[in-house]
């Protein structure tokens, strides 16, 4: 597959910080990262980001693709954008009916509550959306928040571009090419993740709050962490599709912050798309890209 410049940024003015001693050669790097590209045959945007110090690999990363679940991130940002504005609150009670409930999709609650007559607090469906990829919970927040055009008209009013949410779960459900009208740009959700992570979109104990959710989830453990030391500490959210009649798998996604040695952080986007191999094949090079940064930053 061919390549898109790769854009470096060291102590770039994007990211005004103090410069931290970083890895020595980046051509090598890059190079072990095509060969992982290359290996699969698919559309793979990489996006790392110094969140405590500057540097940058960018590798594809102005291209869309389609995010899945990665993008219940920024509703989640937004849901709690607005408990910070006193609209919502994580306590109170969200009642969904019977019927607004899919049983033939990806959702623990179901398995919870097999009632379907659900009583839940906002905090318990950002839970579930977040830590358990619940896509009834995803769609009840959309509902609760006023749909996906609100959550867009956020991401815009923050100055994020390169990020696109179109359509709910359900309307995904409908057919295959929905799911790429939710697209997002690799260097666009690197940079959610950095405002994120410096307290510039929530306050301290809403920021505190999704990334613990993010932490301690359920997401697939052998994408972004498959290959990282045991203990690593990977806040992130995963993203899968299924595959089209043709076999090809439109999207195996993880983003994440990952704490390296001496409580430094770095941001990874890693979007694997449009590919005919396994899912497995799919989690496997993100498993092996997030090593291959883990080594540059920390070797």
């Amino acid at each position: 597959m061919r390549r898109e410049p790769v854009i470096l940024l060291v102590c770039a003015l994007f990211f005004p910080l103090v410069c931290f001693p970083v890895a020595k050669n980046k051509t090598t790097i890059i190079a072990k990262i095509d060969s992982v590209i290359n290996s699969l045959h698919a559309n793979i945007g990489i996006a790392v980001t110094g969140l405590d110090f500057s540097d940058s690999i960018f590798i594809n990363a102005n291209k869309h693709y389609p995010m899945q679940s990665v993008y219940k991130f920024p509703l989640a940002l937004f849901v709690l954008d607005k408990v910070d504005k006193g609209q919502l609150s994580l306590e109170m009670n969200v009642h969904t009916a019977r019927g607004l409930v899919d049983k033939d999709t990806w959702s623990p609650m179901v398995k919870d509550f097999p009632g379907g007559d659900i009583n839940m607090t906002l905090r318990d469906l950002l839970t579930y959306a977040i830590s358990k990829s619940d896509n009834n919970a995803c769609d009840i927040l959309f509902r609760t928040v006023g749909g996906t055009a609100v959550v867009q008209k956020y991401l815009d009013g923050i100055g994020i571009k390169g990020i696109n949410i179109a359509a709910t779960e359900a309307e995904m459900k409908k057919a295959f090419e929905v799911q790429y009208s939710n697209w997002a740009e690799p260097v666009a959700m690197a940079h959610l993740l950095k405002m994120f992570y410096d307290t510039r979109l929530l306050s301290k104990d809403n920021t505190n709050l999704l990334m613990r959710l993010m932490t301690q989830s359920e997401n697939p453990d052998d994408r972004i962490k498959g290959r990282l030391p045991p203990g690593t500490v990977v806040a992130h959210k995963t993203g899968t599709s299924g595959t089209s009649g043709h076999g090809i798998r439109a999207a195996t996604n993880d983003i994440g912050i990952i704490t390296l040695p001496g409580h430094r952080h770095i941001a990874v986007v890693i979007f694997v798309s449009d590919y005919k191999a396994g899912l497995k094949q799919g989690e496997q090079a993100i498993a092996e890209i997030a090593k291959l940064v883990w080594d540059y930053y920390v070797q």
